[in-house]
């Protein structure tokens, strides 16, 4: 395990802990600009991963990959005017270029539907062109006053999904789509993250749309984490940019639009939601490296039993990596794979291989196992499958445990101090979420009694998520 003091205990300075994990686990560091950042190749690794398991999904449902400009004109933020209002406090403007004063400001994208949807009017002419399904990995720039590392920074990574459809009916669905075979299935089946899958009030909705679709995550110190969000845009940005189509009867009509994101952020809350006060646990499903087999020390045929090992491991579908660093301390580099979370470690020496075993030890479980040679693989996958169940129920348990059906906003308010409560929208209101406000408490999703995502907030016997968030 790793050494007292090698990270500030969560229960001592949860906040602090993140940053300690953050930088011992060399996942990023600060960039040189107030809230930019620099990711490393660890913390990297593990977007790699969230990325390739989402585009897999992304292009599943039918979207394509393409790539639009970093800079828009900021007249076309002006079109739409409830978007450019909602943006317009994190805006990053470029006046100056090329030693003059441009003719036109241009803005750096904080989200392209702006600018997509220029194209998109010129691409679409016919109902036969729809529906158009989008989606580019990008850095947007959102000028954030308060930044921490992963979870809000002036400039990030993610992916952003932009529909065009025929119908509303069909736009509706396709957003739903998203939320559930790429956001949910990735963040609770890959991450090992559950969430709570709703609408957003109008007051948290994004600018411009005319359902804001959420999927929020407890983190550990009982905190929500906003993971990705799936939004009905309506006909709003079809009448400001003219995407327009000839339906099949030949008449003109605006195509209904959605628009959808994930961003890194979710490195973040990959930490905050299974982290411990040893570093990071990195689910199975997700790990850049599943199982690291290390060299205790030198001796005959260690090292050539842990490259047998490797082979082995991979050729069974396992993501491995060998550590043979002997002239680096062991103690070292296994309190190094523990704050990196790596899921299984096989350890292999002298002593141990001269009885034909080895020793497994599990990141999640936390346990040591010497096993016998011949059984290493058929063990190490075992352990994976069992340790990703294990970090998703672990979660699941803590957000139930942790929160609380209330019947007034005073004891929402008081239960969002150590939790989650749960309330009758009826009961809250739009009232009771400007008075939440005031505490710095949200209403983070709305759910309907039967687990479906709502149209908006407007429907019946909705439950409300109140929470502190990130």
């Amino acid at each position: 395990m790793a050494k007292p003091g090698v990270l500030t205990p969560q229960a001592e300075d949860f906040p602090r802990w993140y940053q300690d994990v953050v930088a011992k686990a060399e996942l990023a560091d600060n960039g040189p600009v107030r809230g930019t950042m620099v990711i490393r190749p660890t913390g990297y690794a593990l977007w790699e991963r969230i990325q390739r398991e989402m585009d897999d999904r992304i292009k599943a449902a039918g979207a394509q990959n393409a790539y639009f400009p970093l800079f828009i004109p900021q007249s076309y933020l002006a079109r739409e005017a409830e978007h450019v209002e909602g943006f317009a406090p994190e805006l990053a403007v470029v006046t100056h270029a090329g030693g003059k004063e441009l003719e036109e400001p241009i803005v750096v994208r904080p989200t392209s539907e702006t600018v997509i949807g220029e194209f998109m009017a010129k691409w679409v002419q016919s109902y036969r062109d729809l529906p158009l399904l989008l989606n580019q990995w990008a850095n947007v720039v959102r000028w954030e006053l308060r930044p921490r590392v992963f979870l809000r920074t002036t400039e990030f990574l993610w992916q952003e999904g932009h529909t065009a459809h025929a119908s509303r009916e069909d736009a509706s669905a396709y957003a739903r789509r998203i939320l559930h075979e790429a956001y949910q299935d990735v963040i609770a089946g890959v991450l090992g993250i559950p969430v709570v899958v709703g609408c957003k009030t109008v007051k948290e909705r994004f600018a411009g749309a005319i359902n804001t679709m959420t999927l929020e995550s407890m983190m550990r110190d009982g905190k929500a984490l906003q993971m990705g969000t799936s939004h009905e845009l309506g006909q709003n940005f079809a009448r400001a940019f003219g995407i327009e189509y000839t339906s099949d009867t030949g008449s003109r009509e605006h195509a209904w639009t959605t628009s959808w994101g994930s961003t890194t952020r979710m490195v973040g809350a990959l930490v905050m939601a299974h982290g411990d006060d040893n570093g990071m646990r990195v689910p199975p499903n997700l790990a850049p490296v599943q199982v690291l087999v290390m060299v205790v020390k030198a001796g005959d045929g260690v090292a050539e039993a842990a490259e047998q090992l490797v082979d082995d491991l991979r050729a069974a579908g396992v993501r491995v990596a060998l550590d043979d660093r002997v002239d680096t301390a062991f103690g070292r580099r296994a309190v190094d794979a523990e704050l990196k979370g790596v899921p299984v470690r096989i350890e292999v020496g002298p002593r141990d291989l001269a009885d034909q075993k080895v020793t497994l030890v599990r990141r999640i479980a936390g346990s040591k196992t010497p096993t016998e040679l011949t059984a290493v693989v058929t063990a190490a996958k075992a352990a994976l499958a069992e340790d990703q169940d294990v970090l998703y129920s672990e979660a699941l348990e803590r957000r139930e445990k942790s929160t609380v059906d209330v019947a007034t906003v005073a004891d929402a308010a008081e239960a969002a101090k150590t939790g989650w409560a749960r309330i009758p929208w009826s009961t809250l209101g739009v009232e009771g979420e400007a008075e939440l406000a005031k505490d710095a408490v949200s209403v983070r999703v709305l759910t309907r009694p039967d687990g479906g995502v709502p149209d908006g907030p407007d429907e019946a016997d909705l439950t409300a998520w109140v929470a502190r968030s990130y």
